[in-house]
């Protein structure tokens, strides 16, 4: 009994030493999923209405796909990160799987003429949202066991920019340039994370841009969607026109905007508004300070996933510190270039804004990586104060062979 009572004390005094999560993380985190939601709900209601008869049809949606997302977060930060450094190999043949999943007739459904989607029962799953973290998880794993490889050896570079290849080919056969360009990007900038010779980083992220630049230009569906981008008023009622009926919807919010659900152009103006163009709207409806904000949230959102990696790698975590620095330059680039296009400084790319446009498979997979941060942060955090948590020092594991 006595023997009983003292465990109970000293796991009590344990739970009482473990730090809080990083408030900063979960506060953005949760202000821009509320945001989102109400701004999906603005911005689809009308659409809603007159489609399917139901104004807050997709609004509904969004809530199930937060919890959905919240759900899948849960059940993923129970998993430890030794474990999950394990599987690092399986959830790469699993990303693979999926991209060539969706290339098979009859699987893969084609919409607009790109064969991006599968069924996933209550929401057609985007399958490079998935596919991204996969990717990411796999590639913190390959860094973390052979980063001085990475560092010293020009294979050690060239066997994940090959992997990265691959990938970035499956991509563009949906065709899916902005999840390849996304994709593209985060890899890179995990790789120079790692340590990775200067002269041989500069040389592949110069002939990937090369390559990028000379597929967009090869084709006249994306050379279109470039030329529109440099003047999308040669054009305003066709080419032009969604870009346009965007830069209308921020111009008319101003200052301080029209007040919420105040848009006029989502009234069958703007496509896509509740889905790539939810910042327009949110842009008209509170105006310049509404997308200060919102801006200002994702920095947090980026600045805290960058300040829990540096911290695992303190701690020698090394394969947290490569996730979370993937996970904080995959929603910072995303952010950019959703924002970028709305505000008609970068070309159209279909890619969501994280945590706030419409779309299951974006919030689920987005959901996850929070969660998977907030376990980099706890494990970390328990490793400072000198809590047992298994698996979280690097030093005191082995690594896999790749």
């Amino acid at each position: 009994m006595a023997l009983a009572t003292q465990q109970a004390r000293r796991v009590a005094a344990d739970e009482a030493r473990i730090p809080r999560f990083d408030y900063w993380l979960v506060a953005s985190v949760i202000v821009l999923t509320t945001v989102g939601l109400v701004m999906v709900s603005s911005a689809s209601i009308t659409f809603a209405d007159r489609e399917i008869g139901q104004p807050f049809y997709y609004a509904f949606r969004q809530l199930v796909f937060i919890g959905v997302g919240v759900l899948a977060g849960l059940m993923l930060f129970k998993v430890r990160l030794v474990d999950l450094e394990r599987l690092g190999m399986l959830l790469l043949l699993s990303a693979f799987a999926l991209l060539l999943l969706v290339l098979v007739p009859g699987i893969g459904i084609e919409v607009n003429g790109a064969s991006r989607w599968v069924s996933a029962g209550l929401f057609r799953m985007q399958v490079s949202e998935p596919a991204k973290l996969l990717f990411i998880i796999y590639l913190a794993s390959y860094l973390a066991r052979h980063g001085e490889e990475v560092r010293s050896h020009i294979s050690g570079f060239i066997k994940p920019v090959g992997l990265l290849a691959i990938a970035a080919l499956l991509l563009l056969l949906e065709p899916d340039f902005g999840a390849a360009v996304v994709l593209t990007a985060t890899v890179m900038g995990m790789i120079f994370m790692a340590g990775v010779r200067l002269i041989q980083f500069s040389g592949v992220l110069g002939a990937a841009g090369l390559l990028l630049a000379s597929l967009a230009v090869s084709s006249p569906y994306r050379m279109n969607r470039l030329t529109t981008f440099m003047d999308p008023w040669a054009d305003p009622f066709n080419s032009g026109f969604q870009l346009t009926q965007s830069l209308i919807a921020i111009g008319r919010g101003e200052w301080f905007g029209v007040g919420l659900g105040g848009s006029i152009q989502k009234l069958f103006y703007l496509p896509e508004a509740h889905t790539d163009f939810v910042f327009a709207v949110l842009a008209e409806e509170f105006g310049l300070l509404g997308v200060c904000v919102i801006i200002f949230l994702y920095s947090v959102l980026v600045w805290r996933t960058f300040v829990i990696a540096a911290q695992a790698a303190r701690a020698e975590n090394f394969f947290a510190a490569y996730l979370a620095y993937g996970i904080g330059i995959w929603f910072g680039l995303q952010s950019f270039i959703n924002i970028g296009v709305n505000m008609g400084l970068l070309p159209t790319k279909g890619l969501t804004l994280p945590l706030m446009s419409y779309g299951g498979s974006s919030m689920v997979v987005m959901c996850a990586a929070i969660a998977l941060l907030l376990r980099i942060d706890y494990e970390t955090r328990c490793t400072a104060t000198g809590i047992s948590a298994s698996g979280i020092a690097a030093a005191s594991r082995g690594r896999v062979a790749a």
